[in-house]
């Protein structure tokens, strides 16, 4: 007698053939109440074993179409043209999220049949996103996403994958819509183009966790501005970010962008800093490692904001009207790199600045280039002292 659950075929065989054995005979009570046991448990093992398929997607389409006397040329508003509706209905291409919810709401197609999962609804929208607008072939091209033959009409399937890795939704939605300051609108930085290159930075932090805890205390901004005087500058600068808890990466921008770096703080107490080396010089390098640090310190740490993204490059008429923060982190980075006392010291109108910029990177063991960039930016003349600023020597150094 059977009363254990079935857990093996042969098991399963066993109980088919007592079944045909009692249903073939006089039952007293007890083989009664044996047969309904084993009925109930070959019926668990089959849901499990066996379990019935969803109805296909592309069928059930076709079987609302023929039950509402729909064409093809009907079914363009939810798929977007005649050639996309004939792709679909002839399985060459795949339903994309868009097109399932007009098709659920236009001709009452269960979700979970279009999206394949019992029990399953479509992901909530996000307001305000234009999924089209994400640069993913971009993105394909540098390694961010694997490769996609379709892309056209599935991008937001490709984008909320993409979102997965690098956080997922919420960590999404928390950097851009709700406790962000930052105003995007000031920036010229296409606003896709900035989410998918903080999402590359956000992926890259969830698989590059530290062991380091942060403590913003330990870290002093004068002793990285001095690891400048090294030929590895730039990766020992990395090493010790790393080594206080801080992660760190260049990430290279993307068209439409005009960003030089940007400060975040992902989680509880994870900064991360990032740069995109857009302008490939030891002194842009130092000033923007230096500008993103100070809002690290002063701005992140105290919860004003969780993320800080930056465009440095601005002209002497815009710089008046920049965000106070902005101005803050300037006058940090000036003065961790160049202290004001030293700074006094240079002539800015000697007729052999080349000599002015050599005795004071020996005298306070700083590169060269910094000080020749800060005496461009004071003269507004970026055509003098380029022998200093070390142009296209900073990718090497991470190469």
């Amino acid at each position: 007698m059977i009363q254990k659950v079935i857990k093996t075929e042969e098991d399963y065989q066993k109980a088919l053939s007592r079944i045909d054995g009692l249903m073939n005979s006089e039952l007293n009570a007890a083989e009664t109440n044996e047969l309904e046991l084993l009925v109930i448990l070959v019926e668990l093992y089959e849901e499990k074993q066996y379990p019935i398929g969803m109805p296909d997607p592309i069928e059930a389409i076709k079987f609302r179409m023929e039950q509402q006397g729909l064409s093809q040329n009907d079914l363009v508003p939810y798929m977007g043209s005649k050639s996309k509706v004939s792709e679909v209905l002839n399985k060459k291409r795949p339903l994309s999220l868009s097109m399932m919810r007009a098709l659920h709401k236009g001709l009452a197609v269960p979700a979970e049949i279009l999206l394949q999962e019992q029990g399953e609804d479509f992901p909530a929208d996000i307001p305000g996103i234009d999924w089209a607008s994400f640069p993913i072939k971009e993105m394909v091209d540098l390694g961010w996403i694997q490769h996609r033959n379709q892309i056209d009409g599935n991008e937001e399937e490709i984008m909320r994958v993409y979102i997965k890795e690098a956080g997922g939704m919420t960590d999404f939605s928390e950097l851009f819509f709700h406790r962000s300051k930052n105003s995007q609108k000031k920036l010229r930085t296409n606003k896709y183009s900035l989410m998918a290159w903080c999402l590359r930075i956000m992926e890259l932090s969830r698989k590059q966790r530290l062991d380091k805890q942060y403590d913003s205390a330990k870290v002093n901004l004068s002793d990285v501005a001095k690891l400048s005087y090294f030929k590895d500058g730039p990766m020992l600068a990395k090493e010790y970010l790393e080594k206080q808890g801080i992660q760190f990466f260049i990430v290279p921008h993307l068209q439409k962008t005009f960003l030089d770096g940007a400060a975040m703080m992902l989680g509880k107490k994870r900064p991360v800093i990032a740069l995109t080396l857009r302008y490939d010089r030891i002194d842009n390098f130092w000033f923007c490692l230096l500008h993103e640090l100070a809002h690290l310190d002063r701005h992140l740490s105290k919860n004003e904001t969780n993320i800080i993204v930056d465009e440095l490059e601005l002209s002497q008429s815009r710089a008046a009207n920049r965000d106070t923060r902005e101005k803050e982190a300037d006058r940090i980075a000036q003065n961790a790199l160049i202290p004001e006392k030293y700074w006094k010291e240079i002539d800015v109108y000697s007729k052999n600045l080349a000599r002015e910029v050599i005795n004071l990177s020996e005298k306070i063991k700083i590169h060269p280039a910094i000080i020749a960039g800060r005496i461009r930016y004071e003269k507004n003349n970026y055509r003098i002292l380029t022998q200093f600023i070390g142009r296209g020597a900073v990718k090497k150094c991470f190469i």
